[in-house]
């Protein structure tokens, strides 16, 4: 799961949700920099990553993009289910997606200011470029690839795959809510033990 998807799974705890927003960026196991809360969501991102990863719905996904995209097939299965988890924001929260993203982003702000100057920038640029809200289309999703296209090491053609998710849309679309209901419980029950 992506950005959005990290954050909407931390329920209203604003640092776990913080932190688990910003844990790829957390290397290792040291991270007595962070509040214990924020360590808590990087641990949670962590835990819902590894699920994810095992979960024969998404390795189902990404197997389908797989020959085309190789191991950024994961990568790219990841922001279509943010893209639907946008579209579909109703079905899953009560406050309307852009009001959801301006209280954390205003909230992300806020704790950025303590981070050190590459997570800052990460910060910055989310919100900015209204990430959360831009998941909900095509051409916002098609956007936020390309931004992360430009930072990939190797050649990725990671903005072209919208094409692929306007081929197969119904297919990913299903696949989403059926691994979005175990995610969901998954990770309730692993928020009790964190």
């Amino acid at each position: 799961m992506n950005f959005l998807a990290h954050v909407y799974l931390s329920g209203d705890h604003t640092e776990l949700a913080i932190g688990n927003l910003i844990a790829d960026r957390v290397k290792g196991k040291n991270m007595d920099w962070l509040p214990l809360e924020m360590q808590k969501g990087v641990l949670l991102h962590r835990a819902i990553d590894q699920f994810t990863d095992q979960h024969p719905l998404f390795k189902g996904c990404v197997s389908l993009l797989f020959p085309k995209y190789r191991h950024y097939s994961r990568v790219i299965v990841d922001m279509y289910f943010d893209h639907f988890l946008a579209v579909h924001w109703k079905q899953f929260h009560k406050i309307p997606l852009q009001d959801y993203a301006n209280s954390f982003y205003q909230k992300l702000q806020e704790a950025a200011v303590d981070f050190p100057e590459p997570l800052q920038k990460f910060s910055n640029a989310l919100i900015l470029h209204n990430w959360f809200a831009q998941y909900q289309t095509i051409s916002g999703l098609r956007m936020i690839l390309k931004q992360m296209e430009q930072r990939t090491r190797f050649p990725s053609n990671l903005a072209a795959s919208t094409k692929d998710l306007e081929e197969n849309y119904s297919y990913f679309e299903g696949q989403f809510f059926e691994f979005m209901s175990a995610l969901i419980s998954f990770t309730k029950t692993k928020t009790i033990t964190l």
